[in-house]
């Protein structure tokens, strides 16, 4: 029997583009997974899992670890998720039945799930619950020998709706400068990470910033709707929202929060738009042969089962999406599936960055300089770089921690092994003043950084400029830290 009504042929492109996609940040997500979590989570960690175990919450999550953890196993795992994400990207499994394909997708989403349930603090982004529900939406989309099921493509979409109208709402329910249209004037300083043209950005003229805070909340709180208009009218509101989420790549540094997002909106481009303004070569090479022959009951029928359970999940984010007290970046099952999004309901106006320093004078009086970090800002003269979609989930951290969050004790965790020089920590980090050796004392100091103005920066060749705010932590040396 053949559901011939359940699946269309108007979608094959945004489904090779779903799916390898989303395959492509999997990948980046395990290949993080293996170069931070043992430094970071794992057994001699900074927050330890088999510690974060032995809690009563962390035995109920659905997890693999929760019998066992080596950080063995961990890269084990990881390496794996690496492995089928590359299958997936390539397009491999997608030539053959669709079980293989949905199999693939279930065993990436249940091992990251695994993951991310033991990840505590350095996991507790939105993104991550974001990869862990696209995983599982895009798993039913089939393979190229059916067509795309309907029931997939509009829950991918509910879920980018989810995910711009509830960050849109958040805004506006937030802080009063995303009403009065300010939110520009700081967010590209101060925002956790920037990239090399931030500055360049923060230095445009304010009647800009404004226009740009215009344009997100039409994006954000109109374009959405729109995603379940009849075509072409989904694919242009699928379009402007795509030269957003570009616009925050090209200006920052959101881990894969905006390269997933832009995957996503493909699930509102069709067959005939895409081919429409696009030469054929841009064409995924499996959608030039479209599968119009409906879906087999064997398969339906898991679609259509998967489909009522993300619908019926969909009860508890709709009503935090009309809640006055919105919640943000929330997961209502431990499945991370059916989640509530949004960021930056307020923008903070100043930049406070916490740089660690050491020194090998035994006395602890001079000679101190600084631990470099890859992506927040450390050196004044230094231009930020792009990392993203990777995720440098230390840096990431440091920002909260200049912003008041508690360290949970992560924070001392690290002075002792800088004090200690371990290796995997320092791995982290990318200037190691002391090239391996223990230093004497580790100290942290508080510095409120802005962007140079362009006359500033011409005299001085900074890229920031700094004031000093004092001590965080006062030297600490090996003996304190045992």
């Amino acid at each position: 029997m053949i559901f011939s009504w359940l699946g269309t042929g108007d979608y094959d492109v945004a489904r090779e583009v779903l799916q390898r996609g989303v395959a492509a940040v999997f990948l980046i997500a395990f290949l993080s997974a293996a170069d931070q979590f043992p430094a970071l989570l794992g057994e001699h960690g900074l927050l330890p899992v088999p510690r974060f175990l032995q809690l009563a919450y962390a035995r109920k999550q659905p997890t693999v670890f929760r019998w066992h953890y080596s950080d063995r196993m961990l890269r084990l795992i990881a390496w794996a998720g690496v492995a089928v994400s590359a299958s997936l990207v390539a397009g491999l499994p997608q030539r053959i039945e669709p079980w293989l394909t949905t199999v693939l997708f279930l065993l990436l989403w249940l091992a990251y799930l695994s993951i991310v349930n033991v990840g505590q603090t350095f996991y507790g982004f939105g993104w991550e619950s974001l990869l862990c529900e696209a995983g599982f939406t895009v798993a039913w989309l089939g393979s190229s020998t059916t067509a795309t099921p309907l029931t997939t493509l509009f829950l991918t979409r509910w879920l980018v709706f989810r995910l711009e109208f509830g960050a849109g709402m958040i805004k506006m329910r937030g802080g009063p400068e995303w009403r009065d249209l300010t939110a520009l004037y700081y967010h590209h300083e101060t925002q956790p990470m920037p990239g090399p043209l931030s500055r360049q950005a923060h230095l445009l003229p304010k009647w800009f910033h404004r226009s740009e805070v215009v344009g997100n909340h039409f994006a954000q709180l109109v374009c959405p709707f729109f995603l379940f208009a009849p075509q072409p009218i989904a694919s242009i509101a699928a379009a402007v929202m795509i030269v957003t989420q570009l616009w925050l790549i090209v200006t920052g540094n959101f881990a894969w929060l905006n390269w997933i997002t832009v995957v996503l909106l493909f699930s509102g481009i069709s067959d005939g738009v895409w081919h429409t303004v696009t030469p054929s070569w841009a064409w995924p090479v499996a959608a030039h042969t479209a599968s119009t022959g409906g879906i087999p009951l064997w398969y339906a029928v898991p679609v259509l089962l998967a489909s009522a359970l993300l619908v019926y999940l969909s009860w508890w984010p709709t009503r935090n999406l009309l809640a006055r007290r919105q919640l943000m970046n929330a997961s209502f099952n431990r499945w991370h599936l059916v989640n509530a999004y949004g960021a930056f309901g307020s923008v903070t106006k100043r930049r406070d960055e916490i740089v660690i320093e050491g020194t090998d004078d035994p006395a602890g009086q001079s000679g101190w300089r600084a631990y470099e970090f890859h992506g927040k800002p450390g050196d004044p003269a230094r231009v930020p770089r792009w990392f993203a979609p990777y995720h440098l989930r230390l840096d990431w951290l440091m920002w909260f921690l200049a912003l008041g969050a508690e360290g949970g004790g992560w924070f001392d965790m690290l002075l002792v092994r800088l004090l200690q020089a371990d290796r995997p920590t320092l791995r982290l980090l990318r200037v190691d003043p002391f090239a391996g050796r223990p230093p004497a004392f580790v100290r942290a100091r508080v510095y409120r950084y802005r962007f140079a103005p362009r006359a500033e920066k011409r005299e001085t060749g900074l890229v920031w400029i700094r004031e000093d705010r004092g001590l965080l932590v006062p030297p600490v040396g090996a003996r304190a830290a045992r």
